[in-house]
């Protein structure tokens, strides 16, 4: 497995194609806006080689007889999916943002499952292998532009990742995935179809892994709220260590050798390989957010501290009930990983209804849990003058005493409030809130599933039997 230091020579020696702001980019990783996520990614390593948290950050592996950090592993067993939610936890309490390994964890489970018994199953057991030996960060990339949602793929192809060449030893595709976490950070792209497949639609259906840096990828780095507060002090920008990154990815004629093409055609895979990378993912939502939850609400608990609030009534009960919700997420995540089942694959797979009923929980209490920190933060959340104001020699002094509380110093007191800022409506509130929504499937996706898999028949037929009708 990879140290820290590993991870990071690593990442230099690629030669990434990323533009940002309309410049291409010559330094990825020492960038301020990009520093702070290689920095949250660095921690799956660092936390996988330390003695206490070995248990959850690591396993064996069968396929290369060693121990692999959790992020490659393959679940095969209800306890490897158990501690998968665990181990997500620990590092959205470290970091408080987006830790971005956990789609190419899940793309990795989900075609090792689906590609079972079919013709492409042993190369890709064969990238696993590599996957595992290296210790390598990828980046799942499931979602096409669409473009006119009214419209399918051979309406309007270019909205979607297609083969536009075949040769005897490779495919070329063109197209592009949006909403890429991690991307810029990761070693590489794991691209597969994002929705049910016709017959006719068979250029469409095309799983593949490429490096980041291969010839024809383009990076092309997304904004996020308050960015530019990464150009200035640590303190305004409430999680100066840490944060998440997403991107358009555009594939220009990229071409990929057959060993590393996993669907080529099978419109019929498309499906549940869909299906089943979505019950892992909505699984893994269990686990992230409530570790960034643990982080809003401790913030949150401090600055009713140092505002002397901390034991008023209503503040306690908003605490309770952050924690109720947080713990909730948790829950469900926990639930669908107990009530798992094995794959002809030999994999386990989560219960897919208390899965979407995890992730539909995700879409809602994050936003809750925001309004709630927000609440008790009050209104100097968003007022807050900026640090260069507080190091002022005329103003500064005058604006610390005012700013100062019934404990602690106004630094102090700046620090918990931006932290809570950049959390519910700032750079990190990508990641606690909005791809809470969006992420795994936007809201609407998941109660579809649940629908679906909500057995009514059956519970009509329990309350016509116990009401006594015939």
């Amino acid at each position: 497995m990879k140290s820290v230091e590993q991870y990071l020579a690593s990442l230099k020696s690629r030669t990434v194609r990323l533009f940002m702001r309309g410049e291409l980019v010559t330094d990825p990783i020492e960038h301020p806006l990009v520093a702070p996520s290689v920095r949250t990614v660095a921690e799956t390593y660092r936390l996988a080689g330390l003695p206490e948290h070995r248990e959850l950050f690591t396993a064996h592996s069968r396929f290369i007889d060693a121990p692999v950090n959790r992020f490659t592993h393959i679940f095969e067993s209800p306890e490897d999916l158990t501690k998968k939610v665990m181990m997500q936890r620990v590092v959205g309490r470290f970091t408080g943002t987006c830790f971005q390994r956990c789609v190419g964890m899940d793309a990795l489970n989900a075609l090792y499952t689906v590609l079972h018994g079919g013709p492409y199953h042993a190369r890709f057991v064969e990238f696993l292998r590599h996957v595992q030996r290296e210790d390598l960060v990828l980046c799942g990339a499931m979602t096409d532009p669409k473009g006119d949602r009214k419209k399918g793929p051979l309406d309007q192809p270019d909205m979607y990742l297609r083969i536009v060449r075949r040769t005897k030893d490779s495919i070329v595709v063109r197209g592009a995935k949006m909403h890429q976490t991690g991307v810029v950070n990761s070693h590489w792209i794991v691209a597969m179809p994002g929705r049910t497949l016709t017959a006719d639609e068979r250029d469409f259906a095309v799983a593949f892994a490429v490096p980041v840096d291969a010839r024809g990828v383009t990076l092309v780095y997304g904004r996020q709220p308050s960015d530019d507060r990464r150009a200035g002090c640590d303190i305004d920008q409430g999680n100066a260590r840490y944060g998440g990154q997403e991107a358009v990815v555009l594939f220009e004629d990229v071409e990929v050798p057959l060993d590393h093409v996993f669907m080529a055609g099978e419109t019929e895979v498309a499906a549940p390989l869909v299906d089943t990378f979505a019950g892992y993912h909505r699984q893994s939502y269990g686990g992230c957010k409530p570790g960034n939850g643990d982080v809003l609400i401790g913030a949150s608990a401090l600055l009713a501290k140092l505002a002397g609030v901390e034991r008023a009534p209503h503040v306690r009960d908003k605490l309770v009930e952050m924690t109720h919700l947080n713990e909730t997420m948790h829950a469900g995540g926990l639930a669908c990983s107990s009530k798992c089942t094995k794959t002809p694959a030999g994999t386990y797979m989560v219960d897919p209804l208390l899965a979407n009923v995890t992730k539909q929980n995700v879409t809602r209490m994050p936003y809750e849990m925001a309004r709630l920190a927000e609440d008790i933060a009050g209104g100097l959340l968003v007022t807050l003058p900026a640090a260069e104001d507080f190091d002022h020699a005329e103003i500064g002094p005058l604006l610390r005493k005012y700013v100062t509380g019934a404990l602690g110093s106004d630094e102090e007191r700046r620090r918990a409030l931006r932290l809570v800022e950049t959390m519910t409506i700032g750079a990190t509130a990508v990641a606690f809130r909005t791809e809470s929504m969006h992420g795994a499937g936007s809201p609407q996706a998941q109660r579809m599933r649940i629908e679906q898999q909500g057995e009514f028949e059956a519970k009509i037929a329990d309350a016509k039997r116990i009401a006594g009708i015939r």
